[in-house]
Parts: structure tokens; sequence; C-alpha cells
């Protein structure tokens, strides 16, 4: 499970990262979508980690607020996207 929430972590910030350098708007939007799957895998993981107590509860509040807003961040971003394109 470990290596797991390591790679869907850091594919958020990896996939943000070459979002910067998307060749399209269409291919900006499409990194950030991916960006927010990998998000929304990691509260998964998140929660699998909590219920089997691998994690205390204030970490996994605190890791679950950072995760919940980068999704919004990334929600509003996307949305602002597509609206304007």
């Amino acid at each position: 499970m470990s290596k797991q929430i390591l790679r869907s972590g850091t594919s958020i910030g990896a996939n943000i990262a070459e979002a910067v350098y998307g060749s399209s708007r269409k291919d900006f939007a499409a990194k950030l979508q991916i960006a927010q799957k990998e998000a929304a895998e990691t509260m998964y993981w998140l929660e699998l980690l909590n219920s089997c107590d691998y994690i205390p509860n204030n970490l996994y509040e605190s890791l679950c607020s950072d995760c919940r807003e980068l999704l919004s961040i990334l929600c509003a971003t996307i949305k602002s996207i597509e609206t304007t394109a």
C-alpha cells in the first residue's frame, strides 16, 4: 500500500508540472484531469490506510484535507478551462 500511495501521490505533482508545458489548452486540461484522477486515487489509499489503522487519525485528517483542497483546485481549474474554450 505504501508504494501505491507514493506512486499516486507523487504523480499528482508530476502531471501538474507536465501540464504547464502542454502543447495546447486541451493538452493542459488533459494533464490536469490525470492529476485529478491521481488525487482521487490517493484519497482512496489514505482511507484504506486509516481504516486499517496504519496511520493515526490526525495524520489522516490532515492529509485528506490537503488532498481535498488539491482536488477542489484541480476541479475549478479544469472547469474554467473547459468553459473558456
